[in-house]
């Protein structure tokens, strides 16, 4: 098994749910496809998109809900077949 860090391209707010009523996108343990959306990215009240970019299991998340991230800031790790 291999190891796939999710990196974001971006700085901002990270988020973990499309909105605080609702589900996360994903949590660990659950299992992904590579485009699909696991977080947010808020910068100056515009949100980006993360994708998993690998088909997978989330392993882990590297940031919090609402976190402070940075360009090249691993959010999530996906254990792939690989």
């Amino acid at each position: 098994m291999a190891a796939h860090q999710v990196q974001t391209p971006l700085p901002g707010v990270f988020y973990r749910r499309p909105a605080p009523d609702q589900p996360e996108f994903a949590s660990p343990g659950d299992t992904v496809t590579a485009d699909q959306t696991i977080g947010l990215v808020e910068v100056m009240k515009q949100f980006a998109e993360i994708k998993a970019g690998v088909d997978g299991t989330v392993t882990s998340f590297e940031v919090d809900n609402e976190g402070v991230i940075g360009p090249g800031d691993v959010v999530a790790v996906i254990e792939t077949g690989a």
